[in-house]
This record gives C-alpha cells, sequence and structure tokens, in this order.
C-alpha cells in the first residue's frame, strides 16, 4: 500500500482526509481509529500483549522511535490496567493530535492559521499531499473488495482495512460495488493477526469497540 513508511496510524488519520475537500473528519469515531491502529501497532511490535483481555506492556524499557506510539506505550505503563477496549476511546484525542501533527512535520498535511468570526485565532488542518492521499485511499478500496486474495494482502494493509472498514470510514465510496462484505472484512481481519490466536484477541478487541461507535455506519471523510 502507497505511504508503507508511516506508521499504521499515521495511514489510517491520513485516509480520514477527503483528497476532493482537502479536509478531514474531526470526530470522537475518528480519534478512536487512530487510537486503534496504535494500539494494533504496538500489539505488532510484541510491545503490548494480551493478559486475559487487559492491554499489558511486554516490558518496561523498550521503545519504537515513533514519537506517538511511544507516547501511547508510556500512557499505557503509568495507567491503571485496562481492556483494549478502553484504551481505543481513553483520551483518543490525545493519540489523533500527535499524529496529526506528525503529518504535518512530515509534510503530509499544512496547518493554516485563521481566526473564526474574525476574533478568535484558530488553525486549519489541509492536505499538502492529494495524490498520497487518493492513493491510500484507492488501495484500501481494492484491499476491501477483495480483488486480491486475503491471504496475499500484508497484514498490515489487512488491519489499516479491517479497522477504517469497522469504523465506518468510506473508503469504498462506489455505489455500485457496495460496501465491502462480512465475509471479507472477516478474512481480512484474520490475515491482520497473522495467525497469532492472542494477535486476533487484540484485533477483535479493538475492532468491535469502534463498530460500537456507530455500529458500522458509513461516515465521510469530508469535515
Amino acid at each position: 500500500m502507497p505511504d508503507g513508511s508511516l506508521s499504521l496510524p499515521a495511514r489510517l488519520c491520513l485516509l480520514a482526509w477527503d483528497p476532493a475537500g482537502s479536509t478531514a473528519a474531526d470526530t470522537a469515531r475518528i480519534h478512536h481509529l487512530v487510537r486503534a491502529g496504535a494500539l494494533t501497532e504496538l500489539a505488532r511490535r510484541g510491545l503490548l500483549t494480551d493478559d486475559e483481555g487487559i492491554a499489558t506492556p511486554a516490558d518496561l524499557d523498550s521503545r519504537t522511535g515513533d514519537a506517538v506510539l511511544d507516547g501511547l506505550l508510556e500512557l499505557v505503563r503509568e495507567s491503571l490496567p485496562h481492556r483494549w477496549r478502553t484504551w481505543v476511546r481513553l483520551h483518543a484525542r490525545v493519540t489523533f493530535d500527535a499524529v496529526r501533527e506528525q503529518l504535518v512535520a512530515d509534510g503530509y498535511l499544512r496547518a493554516e492559521k485563521k481566526r473564526v468570526l474574525g476574533v478568535f485565532p484558530s488553525v486549519e488542518y489541509v492536505l499538502a499531499k492529494a495524490a498520497a492521499a487518493r492513493a491510500l485511499r484507492e488501495e484500501a478500496h481494492h484491499v476491501l473488495r477483495g480483488a486480491l486474495p486475503a491471504g496475499q494482502v500484508s497484514e498490515r494493509d489487512a488491519a489499516l482495512a479491517a479497522l477504517a472498514a469497522a469504523a465506518g470510514l468510506g473508503v469504498p465510496g462506489d455505489a455500485a460495488g457496495g460496501p465491502p462484505g462480512p465475509d471479507r472484512i472477516a478474512e481480512l481481519t484474520r490475515r491482520s493477526a497473522g495467525g497469532s490466536p492472542g494477535m486476533r484477541r487484540i484485533v477483535d478487541e479493538v475492532r468491535d469497540a469502534l463498530s460500537d461507535d456507530g455500529a458500522g455506519a458509513p461516515v465521510s471523510a469530508r469535515g
């Protein structure tokens, strides 16, 4: 999938931007989606493990080198134990804001200062690389629609597509093709777990938390 150098939460955040309108839905559901991506990424790297449904740091010292992921890992370490579903929502805006600033620093987004009602200072974030966002959405569309067997999709791409679908992010955007079927999403969920029962439980937990946000109802990425 394009922009493979970006972390999973960063790609999910970029996926929420509308290439046509250059804006993103700055909503709780998108915040939860980005946090779910960060949790999944940390679990994939073995830095968060599942302990009877509790998100548990594997050790006290490991780092990823990614400021967003390391910030979340530190938050989990310093907090009371919580289930995965709780972490999808708890202070999720913090992770979203950090990822958004990361995308600004990497040149994918641009922060534009403005004044609300001509008085109050504000910042609007717009796409600086619309082509990158468009390519990411198109590839997610192809993954979800099932042109490629799930077994041939990379684990990270499968995780991105499965989480986006659970959040109701409108990446298919094709009335003729319709939304991805439950069988395809189940295949991608299994693929994202890489055959690990522990990882499958984690992916199921964070996906279910996203689905609970709006029962999987489609949302627009336009703000």
